[in-house]
């Protein structure tokens, strides 16, 4: 903790006495800000667009998410701006980006499982998400979406409340959704399940690309791809916790 203070320029004095703040919400602000940290040197930015936000324990209704404006590597705990559902602020510098919250705050209305919830342009999964067949089983990466990935037509810029709708829908109740020719929303029971599942959709994605379209792909027998599926689902939503020491340190070392 005291190490990612230091990376943060967090004074402990003055953050022990922050007022209205509890220690669940500095937790999660350390948390998401090394997040946010971490998808930028992963190069899943998109200039000062995209956005991580996450649920603040035991204040049902609020957020956090990035002020409107900073790129990822600015982004730190304390300019984290808390907002409620709508993407109203509720403390903090805004803006936040409206536009980008409707996808955040639809998701979290929706899926109160969803405690964190990424939602970014990585190239490799825009790329992915303009193939017709969709992420395909044929990696080991791969099939930890093989029975929970969802799919999203495009519809432009804006998120009409129409939209929200089908896109909820489509999500139903998994951890992923290749948006058409946008990118992804990957939710978490935690930041750290999040981000290490946008970190195994990044490389399925990379991985697809890769192999390409010419030739014919091996790919597992239906059988093998839920058995693998089920293996690497075991931890539930233990899923990243053991990773992420792992990723902090790559942020602290940086």
């Amino acid at each position: 903790m005291n190490i990612l203070h230091s990376k943060f320029h967090i004074n402990s004095k003055e953050w022990a006495a922050s007022d209205n703040i509890s220690d669940q919400e500095k937790q999660v602000r350390i948390d998401l800000a090394t997040a946010y940290q971490l998808a930028y040197l992963k190069h899943w930015d998109d200039g000062i667009y995209t956005h991580i936000s996450a649920a603040i324990p035991g204040e049902k209704g609020a957020y956090l998410l990035n002020q409107f404006g900073l790129r990822f590597n600015e982004v730190t705990p304390q300019n984290l701006v808390k907002v409620n559902i709508e993407g109203q602020i509720l403390s903090g510098d805004g803006p936040v980006n409206q536009t980008g919250f409707a996808i955040h705050g639809a998701v979290h209305a929706a899926r109160l499982d969803a405690h964190c919830v990424f939602h970014l342009h990585a190239d490799s999964v825009i790329a992915v998400s303009a193939q017709k067949q969709g992420l395909l089983p044929i990696s080991q990466h791969a099939l930890r979406f093989y029975q929970d990935m969802g799919y999203h037509p495009y519809q432009g810029l804006a998120l009409s409340s129409q939209e929200q709708e089908s896109l909820i829908a489509n999500l139903g109740n998994q951890k992923a959704i290749l948006l058409h020719n946008h990118g992804s929303i990957v939710c978490g029971s935690s930041i750290q399940q999040a981000f290490y599942l946008m970190d195994v959709l990044d490389k399925a994605c990379k991985i697809q690309l890769l192999a390409g379209s010419n030739g014919e792909l091996i790919t597992p027998d239906p059988e093998v791809c839920q058995l693998t599926y089920r293996q690497l689902c075991s931890d539930g939503d233990q899923e990243g916790q053991l990773e992420w020491p792992a990723y902090q340190r790559l942020f602290i070392n940086h």
